[in-house]
């Protein structure tokens, strides 16, 4: 498919703030399921932003505002193009044991302990094994099996939860939205030793009705020896498509933070998030 994708944040000062500094993760990555054509940042108060990776591989962009100013404009626009499913490698049937013999494992020591957002209580432990009551099967059929128990036995339910809910939290009130979705994933995928890593980015939504307010989304991605990373979204109960486009992965919501930053002044007054994804043709994409 190819998406064009618009993501404004606008934060409202009650007063006049200054010396603000910002880290951005908002351009979509380049990897086997999808291609970032073009991606433009946009600032208002005017800065230019410098671009580095981080640990995970993320692009961050980070810019300052050091004159004073009452409202923070940051506007991404991006031209995604993805593959499509029947294009894409099938994730191979692999046993547990194999992932637990494998040396790829080793190297993903922070996808499967603990994080800030999914700490590996036991009551995580013991819902995985309820998920999976009838026994383990493959990897990648464990994950699914795990990813739908959430959708079946969750609700979704905005503004039951907070940024800051955890996944042993989520998992006491069976509700939340589609981050308490993927950090409850998360955890029931670690508890089992499978390493798998929170993942941000845009739904493609195909029965949007007109005028309906769209938002950023999250799902998961589990390790598949021989095969790598294998997408899934417990919030829809569904593998991840070319409907999906991923913006960063890391070992939860805190690592990958679309924006983050620190400011002097007046309080924040209110805060619009305005996301739109659209399907066009390739020749309306710049190259």
């Amino acid at each position: 498919m190819h998406l064009r994708i618009l993501h404004r944040t606008t934060f409202n000062y009650a007063g006049k703030a200054h010396d603000s500094f910002n880290e951005v993760r908002l351009r979509p990555v380049d990897d086997a399921t999808q291609t970032c054509r073009s991606f433009e940042l946009r600032l208002d108060p005017v800065a230019t932003p410098q671009e580095y990776s981080d640990f995970f591989g993320n692009t961050i962009h980070y810019f300052d505002i050091t004159d004073a100013h009452t409202k923070l404009t940051v506007e991404a626009q991006s031209f995604v193009d993805t593959v499509p499913m029947p294009d894409r490698p099938p994730v191979p049937s692999v046993a547990s044991t194999d992932l637990e013999r494998s040396s790829e494992r080793e190297m993903l020591a922070e996808f499967y302990t603990s994080s800030p957002y999914v700490p590996l209580e036991v009551e995580l432990w013991r819902e995985a094994q309820d998920a999976l009551a009838d026994g383990r099967g493959d990897i990648w059929g464990d994950v699914r099996r795990l990813g739908r128990h959430i959708y079946r036995t969750f609700a979704y339910k905005p503004k039951t939860t907070g940024v800051s809910t955890r996944a042993n939290d989520a998992l006491k009130l069976r509700m939340g939205v589609c981050q308490d979705f993927a950090h409850v994933h998360l955890g029931l995928c670690r508890s089992l030793g499978i390493p798998a890593r929170y993942v941000s980015g845009y739904f493609f939504n195909t029965t949007r009705r007109p005028r309906e307010i769209e938002a950023s989304h999250a799902w998961i991605e589990a390790y598949i020896p021989g095969h790598g990373w294998a997408a899934f979204d417990p919030t829809h109960d569904r593998v991840a498509d070319d409907r999906y486009v991923k913006i960063a992965t890391g070992r939860d919501y805190a690592d990958i933070r679309p924006i983050n930053g620190t400011y002097r002044g007046a309080p924040t007054r209110s805060l619009k998030v305005d996301v739109r994804v659209r399907e066009t043709t390739a020749r309306m994409a710049p190259a």
